[in-house]
């Protein structure tokens, strides 16, 4: 059993071993904690590998990317997190900006991935200058357990702009974002 998982790991590994080239020093990143939800048992359910069944009885366990659904738990997570990275309340945001946001769990390196824009009040002016520019954009990463590390990638669509994180391929084909990109196509 465990020279299946190895490898099924390794297999795994070699599918998202060819990793895009990112890297930023002008892009900061900030880590926020999110709080707990009640969210966070669909998450936890989703930090177990797929097992499946093969046709001589034995099994296998998949360590392939999983693209995940977004809750309303995980919206507010990551509202809190994406409005704390700007130094503002949550309150300042009206919520996420719709069909821009993503998640996706890599049980090879246990991380959580998430992409979204944030909604700014029309209240806030400071919420509204936050979201211009490099923060127009925010990906987010989680290892298992921990907390939202959140980085502003608004600019990387900009002809020699940087990511300041390095997306795995895998998780960038589940998304349908282009190969070497942080975040959507505008």
């Amino acid at each position: 059993m465990k020279a299946i998982r190895w490898v099924a790991a390794l297999a795994a590994a070699g599918g998202i071993a060819v990793l895009v080239g990112c890297g930023s020093s002008s892009s900061t990143a900030t880590t926020a904690t999110a709080g707990q939800t009640t969210g966070s048992a669909t998450m936890q359910t989703a930090t177990q590998p797929v097992t499946t069944s093969g046709t001589s009885g034995t099994s296998t366990t998949s360590n392939a990317v999983q693209n995940l659904h977004v809750t309303d738990a995980l919206r507010a997570e990551l509202l809190r997190a994406g409005a704390a990275s700007h130094n503002l309340p949550a309150s300042d945001y009206t919520g996420l900006a719709a069909g821009r946001t993503y998640y996706a769990y890599d049980p090879v390196t246990s991380t959580y991935w998430a992409g979204a824009a944030l909604v700014p009040s029309t209240s806030s002016t400071t919420a509204q200058v936050s979201v211009q520019d490099d923060g127009a954009y925010l990906l987010f990463t989680r290892p298992a357990g921990g907390s939202w590390t959140v980085y502003s990638v608004g600019m990387t669509l900009i002809a020699g702009a940087k990511c300041p994180v390095t997306v795995p391929a895998a998780v960038l084909t589940v998304w349908g974002w282009a190969p070497g990109t942080c975040r959507p196509a505008a």
